[in-house]
């Protein structure tokens, strides 16, 4: 966050922490900004000060003449001028902490409720009880649990024979319509990630206990593909001609889901790995929230081309990320656990990233300005496998395959 919107909006950002329900405090960061200011003033009168000094040194020089008290004036004053640029340097790093564990603004449409924008789709009946995917999946041979547990513990999942066809074929659908219909470009970034990366996504320091990290490297495994794409102009000036910037990852994401002890152990809802495919674009500030609308509309279509019943939630203040001004939810229904799974995030975190990041847009006339940077997923697994395995669920414990996914299965209608 801008420290000068911090100190000349403070009621403001006292509102929003609020709202966001968030602890931090910016007392601490007034304070050290009004010692760093007059500390400032009172370095830059010493400065003037020794400026005169030095002048009169110069002099005294040039006639050769010597004077031990101005001597010894320009030494002192050289000495607290040294000794209050120290303390500056003290003060600034411990305010720059301070405020990069201030989250992000929020967008005036959002407020303490949630809210459910639509929904799309039927939900589908039955005339049978429908089975949960854990024990469906794992009568049909596609799911493996106790295999992914003896290998890996708990909260991993192994998928086996046409399950593994069934995961490949939505990574393979959802990039090639963000690629064919939306014009995305691909990356594969690296599933590993140093803290400048991750801080430039909001995601450190305040999501640390969240991540595996590889101590020896200090190596982070990603969360999600975002940070990799918002980072991929890291310290770089684009040209606005490049805008929008518009970039597609799938990538397997690695979390460590610290604070969800005794929540969803059963199936693969809550795990510690699993695939997305990730949507980042970069856009003028003045069409970023038409653009998170348009990646809305954009993600929305996946679900209604694999005829799956969702809904769209605005969250809350207090429920969207770190970074985020403004999120909508996704979430599609699952009829074997009578649930509504979050599939997609897509939030518009406006400059925050890129600001986090230095990433600047060059115009014109030489000035340059920070682009908004927005993201969502296109779409997550395995909750999407979820609800294709639920919801296409036959009597007869089979699972009819979405029409739109027949072409990448070679025409295969059916798992039984």
């Amino acid at each position: 966050m801008d420290l000068k919107l911090i100190r000349e909006n403070h009621a403001e950002v006292r509102r929003m922490l609020k709202l966001r329900r968030s602890p931090a405090d910016i007392e601490e960061i007034l304070k050290l900004d009004e010692k760093r200011r007059r500390l400032i003033k009172e370095r830059d009168e010493l400065r003037h000060k020794q400026k005169n000094v030095s002048e009169t040194v110069a002099q005294l020089k040039r006639e050769k003449r010597e004077d031990p008290e101005i001597l010894a004036l320009a030494k002192a004053l050289s000495e607290q001028v040294k000794q209050i640029e120290e303390e500056l340097k003290v003060i600034e790093e411990e305010q720059e902490r301070l405020v990069n564990l201030l989250p992000n603004r929020i967008h005036s449409s959002v407020n303490e409720e949630e809210e459910i924008i639509t929904q799309w789709g039927e939900l589908p009946k039955f005339d049978f009880a429908p089975l949960a995917h854990w024990d469906l999946t794992e009568t049909l041979g596609i799911v493996n649990f106790a295999t992914a547990a003896r290998l890996a513990g708990s909260r991993f999942v192994l998928f086996q024979g046409l399950g593994v066809a069934l995961e490949r074929a939505l990574i393979n659908f959802f990039l090639d319509t963000a690629i064919r219909k939306y014009g995305y470009f691909e990356i594969a970034p690296p599933l590993l990630a140093n803290y400048a990366t991750l801080f430039t996504a909001g995601q450190l320091p305040n999501l640390e206990s969240e991540m595996y990290l590889v101590k020896e490297e200090n190596l982070y495994l990603i969360p999600t593909a975002e940070p990799q794409l918002v980072a991929y102009f890291r310290e770089e000036i684009i040209d606005e001609s490049q805008l929008p910037v518009k970039l597609v990852a799938y990538t397997p994401c690695f979390r460590r889901e610290a604070g969800s002890y005794g929540r969803d152990v059963r199936g693969m809802i809550r795990v510690h790995q699993f695939d997305k495919v990730e949507l980042v674009r970069l856009t003028k500030p003045e069409e970023s929230y038409a653009t998170l609308e348009e990646m809305r509309k954009e993600v929305e279509s996946l679900l209604q081309a694999l005829e799956l019943p969702y809904r769209v939630k605005r969250l809350a203040a207090w429920d969207i990320a770190f970074q985020s001004a403004k999120t909508y939810d996704l979430e599609v229904y699952a009829a074997g656990c009578n649930r509504w799974l979050e599939v997609s995030s897509i939030s518009n975190c406006e400059d925050f990233q890129t600001r986090r990041g230095r990433i600047r847009v060059r115009i014109k006339d030489g000035k340059s300005y920070f682009p908004h940077a927005l993201n969502g997923s296109a779409l997550a697994l395995p909750r999407t496998f979820i609800a294709i395995v639920e919801n296409y669920q036959q009597k007869d414990g089979s699972v009819l395959v979405p029409k739109v996914l027949r072409p990448y299965l070679d025409g295969l209608e059916r798992i039984s």
